[in-house]
């Protein structure tokens, strides 16, 4: 029996990443800062295959967000449009909402806990984090492949585009 080859994902990644700036305007430069972080993590690694492009990548991606959507506009490396997609926020409003509640409770430990209650917060907002990153890849299932790592950078800039600071 043989086994099925490998499917190559070279290609399916992204090179790029913009943030629509209608929708986070500019913020201080602490902001700033973790968003070029979670961008560059992204773009270091991650499996990106839009449905249909047959890895024909790498790609990049603009996101924004229209009204009650999340917006991934998905372009070749050269900005050839691949496709768009919109998904509602809806899904993702209590998780981020409750991310950053436990993100302030995290970054006011650190200042006066202890270091097993700052370890207990913190995994409480990587598990959060993590149920963000399952809720992205079930929304974008049957129109992106992601993996699991880089769902969880793309959720950490969903996250980005709520924060306004």
């Amino acid at each position: 029996m043989t086994k099925p080859p490998e499917q190559d994902d070279s290609n399916n990644r992204i090179v790029g990443v913009t943030l629509d700036e209608d929708s986070i305007g500019r913020s201080g430069p602490d902001i700033e800062h973790e968003r070029a972080i979670a961008i560059y993590d992204l773009i270091e690694q991650n499996l990106f295959a839009p449905e249909g492009a047959d890895g024909q990548g790498p790609f990049t991606l603009h996101i924004g967000i229209t009204g009650n959507r999340l917006m991934f506009d998905i372009r070749r490396e050269d900005g050839t449009p691949v496709v768009a997609h919109l998904l509602s926020l809806t899904p993702f409003r209590r998780i981020v909402k409750d991310y950053f509640m436990i993100c302030d409770s995290y970054y006011q430990a650190i200042r006066t806990a202890t270091p097993d209650k700052i370890e207990a917060i913190d995994m409480g907002r990587r598990g959060i984090h993590d149920e963000g990153s399952r809720t992205l890849q079930e929304r974008l299932k049957g129109k992106v492949r992601v993996d699991f790592e880089t769902s969880r950078r793309l959720f950490t800039l969903i996250t980005v585009l709520h924060w306004k600071g």
